[in-house]
């Protein structure tokens, strides 16, 4: 039996959609939803996409998510804002705020806008993103559930705290960085369980601070370790970045910082609170873009053709393989594994909707 099973992006979408409706989402809003997450699965970042889809379902289930939240800017200035997401769904306040750090861009030059009370939004390139069609430059990072240690700590007090930059190249793809300040993301730690193998050292700390091998230390009072791991290693490094995503995200809009993010295995039925920065900046407002793409194009070739290392033969530029991916998959399906599968299944028949019809 093959292990994963390929989907059609606008079935999936479809799917996901009615699930969002079924769930109390408006219509417009289960649209938004339902592309933020399959934008991740296209990408090839799975833990993201529909296999999310349960966790935001059961969000809207116990009350904690607002399926219909008021979005309201509660402190203004011309390039500034700051959002009040009303405890929404966080595709659908990001979505917002994005657009907003845009409109200011285009009035001013530059954009930004800090968000609380929201919730997790998918993959933050999906935003940073949406600045490109306007010939603009997009920065995006959001807080999350403390699960990360500070260097030399033993406790999770700051979360993954991901950043996202697209910056528009000419004839190239543009550059998209998407990155945790963690030495890995979650997902990893999970593919690992699922899969029952051994992560490397330096993914994760125990209880203690120790390194472990166990991906199921996870659940066990571990916590993954800041980007670069160890201080020799630079995880110093990787903290102070996470620190600054939360400065930026919660402290700057009064959403729950670190160490106020209940934890992975908290069962706290309360909202939140996540915190995001969204920040668009027009190109043009330095030099033309056509001329920035030129010489963008120039810098990235130069890293592309540069020297490669022994049994190496490509360089990439971050975004490249997530395109890649976009294109293949939406040429031949989204590959789905059995569990997601079985998950989005049991949803839909909860929600009186034949999944043979999508799945």
């Amino acid at each position: 039996m093959e292990e994963f099973k390929r989907v059609r992006m606008e079935k999936l979408l479809e799917l996901m959609k009615k699930l969002f409706v079924a769930a109390g989402i408006p219509e417009q809003d289960a649209i938004i939803a339902a592309e933020a997450l399959i934008a991740a699965d296209l990408r090839g970042i799975d833990s993201h996409g529909a296999s999310r889809l349960p966790y935001y379902i059961g969000k809207l289930k116990n009350g904690t998510v607002n399926p219909k939240p008021t979005i309201k800017i509660l402190n203004e200035l011309p390039a500034t804002a700051l959002l009040d997401g009303d405890n929404g769904l966080g595709p659908v306040v990001a979505k917002q705020a994005m657009e907003l750090a845009i409109a200011k861009a285009n009035k001013v030059g530059a954009g930004l806008i800090s968000v609380r009370r929201s919730n997790h939004f998918g993959i933050a390139a999906y935003y940073s993103m949406m600045a490109l069609k306007q010939g603009m430059m997009g920065l995006v990072m959001t807080n999350s559930v403390s699960m990360v240690t500070p260097t030399f700590g033993a406790k999770g007090m700051l979360g993954t705290n991901p950043i996202s930059f697209a910056v528009p190249a000419g004839k190239l793809h543009p550059f998209v960085l998407d990155m945790a300040t963690s030495a890995v993301p979650l997902g990893k730690i999970e593919i690992a369980l699922k899969n029952n193998k051994k992560i490397p050292a330096g993914w994760l700390y125990d209880s203690q601070g120790e390194f472990t091998e166990d991906p199921s230390m996870i659940v066990k009072g571990g916590n993954l370790a800041p980007l670069g791991g160890t201080r020799e290693l630079g995880g110093h490094k990787g903290y102070g970045l996470a620190m600054m995503v939360d400065i930026l995200s919660a402290i700057l809009s009064d959403a729950n910082y670190g160490a106020k993010q209940e934890g992975l295995m908290s069962m706290r039925k309360e909202p939140s609170n996540v915190g995001h920065f969204f920040m668009a900046v027009k190109v043009d407002g330095f030099r033309p873009v056509n001329e920035f793409g030129k010489t963008m194009d120039q810098a990235l070739n130069s890293l592309k053709e540069s020297p490669k290392a022994k049994g190496q033969d490509r360089i990439y530029i971050h975004g490249e393989p997530e395109f890649e991916f976009e294109d293949e998959r939406r040429e031949n399906g989204i590959p789905l594994h059995p569990m997601v599968i079985l998950n989005l299944s049991n949803l839909a028949k909860e929600a009186g909707i034949n999944p043979e019809e999508y799945l």
